[in-house]
């Protein structure tokens, strides 16, 4: 076996086991990860939040089980696929082993770390922009229409993933246009590799259509509620975080795609990162959105830096280049990582001051970062709710109705009771079943909502009382209050679809 083999596989296993090390058995799953495996559950062409592809991995997961192992294993692996692509165009550039193991040590110790280990869209969709990229390197050295196609079916598999992947095309059309490389593409065998994307992409475009677009209202309250309170230079500085110990790779690519013969013909990429940077900071977009733009670039950096540091004083370099994601690594891996408890995070609160990983999406500053806060509680949760149930009359008959779908994800994940939990939230509101009378009503209501569920549910029904509530102060769910209601005096599935019908419409 080649030493370069070796060395790859040995980056691939490392990626598998800090994926499953780097997490504090404190920590629950995060309240994103119960609603995609729910969708398991309800196979579609899409969904009100995210494209089908996660669905249909939730598949897989539950064919497999269902366990965390599992669930964490996806995730771990298309980020060690992206590792993969990454050392594959460090190849394909006629890169030096300096430049694969910088390659590679770059890729593996940056925020892809965090990210990976969330089943989320997100590790996929990083991984479908370097594939892209990967493919339009290959095509501009050797313009075979193959490449073409190839180039559409992982747009579109990405588009399938993560609509986030539009940003990656709108971005590239105008850095082609600038340059002498639209050539390549501005010919007439482009019409077949664009008719293909659009043939993949269609049962998904159908789906929205007949479901009256719901992503356009999904976007829209994102705006409203959470792009809203972006800044825009906070986006800047978290950029250098994601790949804080690449910075050096990354702008010695900038340069070299700029300024450098050697990447001349791919000056294109040059522009193409200032536009969809650019976009992404017009629109207010979450940081963590333009992740999927760097890992490429890392490629062409340390191709760059492998070809300049090989004589002289230069050579002393290469070791610093390649020790500097790792030791930024260790420094800041407690900070990154839920690997300290909740507790040890709030006495050190002062150290994530710092980085601004203490303020949400709410603009404001809380005691743990908030992808943190989103994996606690729930297992208290769902127990008191199967408690809650097994002690009702005519158990059959009764509707879990939560106020998020990350309340009832969690009920549907680890009920020991058979629970079907639904919401208004999310994609639950297609998901209810009312094709029989609902006799008792458990209702969760997080914190802030509670409001005067007490006076305005309990006439309907013979009982009411305040059953339980969350009660670990560092959850998200903090307060969150579980409400009992047996003993239906009406039929209550008019008021569900009175209220799916309002949140349709947005009311």
């Amino acid at each position: 076996m080649a030493k370069r083999t070796i060395i790859l596989y040995g980056f691939i296993l490392l990626k598998f086991l800090l994926q499953y090390v780097l997490c504090n058995p404190a920590y629950d799953l995060q309240r994103d990860e119960y609603l995609h495996l729910d969708q398991a559950n309800h196979l579609a062409w899409g969904y009100a939040s995210v494209p089908p592809i996660t669905s249909l991995i939730s598949c897989v997961i539950r064919l497999l089980g269902n366990s965390v192992f599992w669930i964490r294993f996806f995730p771990a692996l298309f980020g060690a696929l992206t590792l993969v692509v990454v050392w594959k165009a460090i190849e394909e550039l006629k890169g030096n082993l300096f430049a694969l193991v910088t390659g590679a040590t770059c890729v593996l110790f940056s925020a892809l770390l965090r990210l990976n280990f969330l089943f989320q869209p997100n590790s996929m969709d990083v991984l479908s922009w370097t594939t892209v990229y990967f493919l339009l390197i290959k095509y501009v050295n050797s313009p075979n229409r193959k490449w073409l196609f190839l180039i559409s079916a992982a747009s579109a598999i990405g588009f399938l993933n993560k609509y986030n992947i539009v940003f990656l095309l709108i971005g590239l059309l105008p850095a082609l246009v600038l340059t002498r490389q639209r050539g390549l593409f501005l010919t007439k065998g482009i019409f077949f590799p664009v008719a293909l994307f659009l043939l993949l992409i269609l049962p998904n475009l159908l789906w929205q259509y007949h479901n009256h677009f719901p992503v356009f209202h999904h976007l829209q309250k994102l705006a409203d509620t959470q792009l809203v309170n972006v800044n825009r230079w906070d986006f800047f500085k978290e950029q250098a975080y994601f790949f804080l110990g690449a910075l050096p790779v990354i702008i010695a690519s900038l340069y070299a795609l700029l300024c450098h013969a050697l990447f001349r013909k791919f000056s294109f990429f040059f522009w193409a990162f200032i536009f969809t940077l650019a976009v992404f900071v017009w629109l207010r977009a979450k940081s963590y959105y333009a992740m999927g733009l760097y890992p490429i670039y890392i490629s062409f950096g340390a191709v760059f830096l492998g070809n300049v540091l090989q004589t002289g004083w230069k050579r002393y370099l290469r070791p610093v280049i390649i020790a500097i994601p790792i030791l930024l690594y260790l420094l800041l891996f407690k900070l990154v990582f839920s690997v300290q408890s909740p507790a040890d995070i709030v006495r050190h609160r002062t150290n994530y001051q710092k980085f601004g990983l203490l303020r949400w999406e709410d603009g404001k500053e809380h005691a743990l970062p908030q992808d943190f806060a989103d994996m606690l509680g729930w297992k208290e949760l769902v127990a008191k709710v199967d408690s809650i149930y097994a002690k009702l009359p005519n158990r059959e008959g009764t509707l879990v109705l939560c106020d998020n779908y990350g309340q009832a994800g969690a009920i549907n994940y680890y009920t020991r009771q058979g629970i079907r939990a639904m919401s208004f939230d999310a994609d639950y509101i297609n998901w209810f079943d009312l094709t029989h009378a609902y006799s008792n009503l458990i209702r969760v209501k997080w914190a802030d909502a509670r409001g005067n569920e007490m006076q305005e549910t309990s006439p309907y029904f013979q009982t009411a009382l305040v059953a339980d509530s969350v009660s670990n102060a560092y959850a998200r769910e903090f307060g969150c209050t579980i409400f009992a209601f047996t003993g239906a005096k009406v039929d209550i599935r008019k008021r569900i679809e009175d209220e799916i019908e309002r949140t349709r419409n947005g009311e």
